[in-house]
């Protein structure tokens, strides 16, 4: 069993409340907009790191993260790119990989909104956990701390702060 914490846009900020919750994971999960390298530093001494770069992250995060992560946890296969949509709105190029790729847990970032959907045509889990940083609309900042075992998601929890 593995504990996850999600995160996405954080835009450049990151707090020592945010970075406790990483400690208390055995893996951290970013869905893109990092905006500062620092940030990734910072979680790496923490934890192992998986991410993506968003639409805001410049040639250095770039080349530290890739657009799309797909990898095995436990036994649930898990993509997470930035920019995606949703269930029945996803962009072509998501339903085109969908089509191949058999994921089970689908995580995007980059609309601030935090979303977890079961979306049955593709029967897969569906999360963005929202934007943990203080830039944007969103008016509090989440994250989704989450365990993975086997190929079952548990413990789902939702975590959120004032802006």
């Amino acid at each position: 069993m593995k504990k996850i914490l999600l995160i996405s846009d954080t835009h450049g900020y990151i707090d020592k409340k945010i970075l406790k919750y990483c400690q208390l994971a055995d893996e951290v999960w970013h869905a893109g907009d990092v905006g500062d390298i620092k940030i990734i530093d910072q979680i790496k001494k923490l934890k192992p790191l998986r991410g993506v770069y968003g639409n805001i992250d410049n040639n250095e995060i770039r080349n530290e993260l890739t657009k799309d992560c797909i990898f095995i946890c436990e036994k649930m296969k898990v993509w997470i790119t930035h920019i995606g949509g949703y269930p029945s709105r996803y962009k072509k190029r998501v339903n085109d990989l969908l089509k191949t790729k058999n994921i089970d847990l689908l995580i995007f970032g980059h609309s601030h909104i935090l979303k977890i959907i079961y979306d049955k045509k593709n029967e897969l889990l569906h999360i963005n956990p929202g934007a943990i940083g203080r830039h944007g609309f969103h008016k509090k900042r989440t994250m989704v701390r989450f365990e993975i075992n086997k190929k079952t998601i548990e413990n789902i929890e939702i975590i959120e702060f004032d802006r």
